[in-house]
């Protein structure tokens, strides 16, 4: 009678084992977390439309230009947020946000803008 009960006890420790060996190795699939890339931050001028994106409880306040799309930072939303739907031209700090998909290739990079100055909220055509 002991030795069945111990080789249930040892059967429960090998499925034991096996069910968090299967869990370890599936971890990768769920991704790294993403990381802004603020080595890389740097002052630049951008031009263009004010908009809000996303759905409620999470939008997004971002500066489409002609050739990028920055996210403008949470500190300075409540400067821009006036402008929606406006054509303005801003001065700020650019960084990034390297983005990954669970299998670890890249899928692309959103840009951000931060420390935000408003240089003309009526540009011309």
């Amino acid at each position: 009678m002991d030795t069945a009960a111990g080789n249930r006890k040892m059967n429960n420790r090998r499925v034991t084992l096996l069910i968090l060996l299967v869990s370890a190795a599936t971890l990768p699939a769920l991704g790294s977390k993403d990381a802004k890339n603020e080595t890389s931050a740097q002052t630049v001028t951008a031009r263009g439309l004010v908009r809000m994106i996303g759905s409620s409880p999470r939008t997004s306040l971002v500066l489409s230009g002609e050739n990028r799309e920055w996210h403008i930072d949470e500190k300075d939303r409540k400067k821009i947020m006036p402008f929606q739907q406006q054509v303005i031209i801003i001065e700020g700090t650019e960084y990034y946000l390297d983005l990954t998909f669970a299998n670890g290739r890249p899928a692309g990079r959103l840009y951000y803008l931060k420390n935000i100055k408003i240089l003309d909220s009526s540009p011309k055509e």
